[in-house]
């Protein structure tokens, strides 16, 4: 039982930040803009998060100070994600080139800006955010260990994103002016739907969750950022187009993913793996081997917003 309890809580670790980077990428794709520059997103926001826990961790306690930089890596998204969407929306660039920018950047800036701050690129904190048992659903048996120890506030808000997200999505005049831009751009105009600014609107809530992503993929797992999120904005591609741009099946394949990585990360802490003869590096190559093969035998049947990746010309119709 102490197997199930390991592999369940550290697959939460892993699978929240794909869980809400995929459901960023989910927003900016049904509007019609495709932004593989998730990764250098997550890395910003990750950085000037980390950066202000760093910072204030003496003088706030653990909760509120972790709130705080949701807020600060989420902000950093947003404004991130604004320089996509103009050369995306406004110019017109080639949507693919302009998030590769963004991801070569990301790295560099992160580890410059450390260096000038602190003279070296990592950035510590102090790790007092796990909540060792929750009061009352802790207690509750088998379930309150699951999910309601030693885990952090991240892991919820996760779940309350991916509730919101697929109301937002199917349940609101947004979600679904959102969803037609992404679709039949020009049926949405002449509707009156500013496609332009619906765009806008996708693109910087995808980076407010994408920054929010980079935060959650370092708290749990180090105690220090060193400018990189071990490719975890293009697993979470990945994860988008497995689950077919739905919240729920983004949420399934999160999950499956997530554990992929647990077992390539943590396969010597599971007693049935860790007496098998293989090699560490095979066990490290798992979730890229399993984001190949199931990519390969899903893309024929991917569904992906008709008018993903096209520039929208108001004027060319």
């Amino acid at each position: 039982m102490s197997v199930l309890y390991f592999l369940v809580q550290q697959t939460m670790f892993f699978s929240i930040p794909l869980l809400i980077v995929a459901l960023g990428g989910m927003f900016s794709e049904r509007s019609g803009v495709i932004n593989i520059a998730l990764e250098g997103i997550m890395i910003f926001g990750a950085f000037t998060g980390i950066l202000f826990i760093n910072m204030f961790q003496n003088a706030l306690p653990g909760q509120p100070i972790l709130i705080l930089a949701i807020f600060v890596s989420s902000l950093t998204g947003v404004l991130v994600s604004l320089l996509h969407g103009y050369a995306s929306i406004n110019m017109k660039a080639n949507q693919i080139i302009s998030g590769t920018a963004i991801n070569m950047l990301a790295p560099a800036f992160a580890i410059y800006m450390a260096r000038m701050i602190r003279t070296v690129q990592q950035i510590p904190f102090v790790n007092q955010f796990r909540i060792d048992k929750a009061p009352v659903l802790g207690s509750i048996p088998l379930i309150g260990q699951l999910f309601f120890q030693n885990t952090y506030l991240t892991t919820y808000f996760g779940f309350f994103i991916l509730c919101f997200s697929a109301l937002i999505l199917y349940k609101t005049r947004f979600g679904l002016r959102l969803r037609s831009c992404g679709e039949h751009p020009q049926a949405a105009d002449s509707a009156g739907i500013n496609v332009y600014r619906i765009r806008y609107a996708g693109v910087m809530i995808s980076g407010a969750l994408a920054g929010l992503g980079g935060l959650v993929f370092v708290i749990p797992t180090s105690t220090q950022f060193n400018a990189e999120v071990s490719g975890y904005g293009f697993l979470a591609l990945a994860v988008l187009i497995f689950g077919q741009w739905k919240p729920g099946r983004i949420l399934a394949a999160a999950f499956f993913f997530g554990l992929m990585k647990v077992i390539a990360s943590s396969y010597s802490g599971i007693s049935f793996l860790s007496g098998i003869p293989i090699p560490s590096n095979i066990y490290k190559m798992i979730p890229y081997i399993a984001t190949l093969i199931v990519l390969a035998f899903t893309s024929k049947k991917s569904q992906a917003p008709k008018s993903a990746g096209i520039p929208y010309d108001k004027g060319g119709r």
